[in-house]
């Protein structure tokens, strides 16, 4: 097979948001409950730590745009804003998160990501 032919790791990754859909059911998932104070750990995380590779705004860096404009124009589902979260994008810096999350608060941070990140404790967005 050449390289040519290879699927795009964007391919291979909406099949795995799709098996896990199908695994969960095929039903939309409500977005995972969180604690409050959890919440504003993950906030931070999010815009300290996806923000050094992704933009302090979000809006793209070493790694793509992760706004919720962005995200929407992609057409990224909650699957695979999931999926990137928890199994990282192998073949590119974009490491799995799943050994510092649970798998709620990775649903939670992907929900999020899609809405358009909220305020941290009432600051600027």
């Amino acid at each position: 097979m050449s390289s040519a032919s290879l699927p795009r790791p964007w391919l291979l990754l909406s099949l795995l948001a799709l098996l896990l859909s199908a695994a969960a059911g095929a039903s939309a998932q409500a977005p995972a409950t969180v604690e409050p104070t959890r919440q504003q750990a993950l906030l931070r995380m999010v815009r300290q730590d996806c923000g050094a590779c992704h933009g302090m705004q979000l809006t793209g860096g070493l790694g793509p745009a992760i706004t919720a404009q962005a995200l929407a124009e992609g057409e990224r589902s909650p699957e695979l804003v999931f999926a990137t979260i928890w199994y990282g994008r192998p073949g590119t810096p974009m490491p799995p998160w799943r050994g510092l999350l649970s798998e709620a608060e990775a649903r939670w941070m992907s929900a999020q990501l899609l809405a358009g990140l909220p305020a941290l404790n009432g600051g600027p967005r």
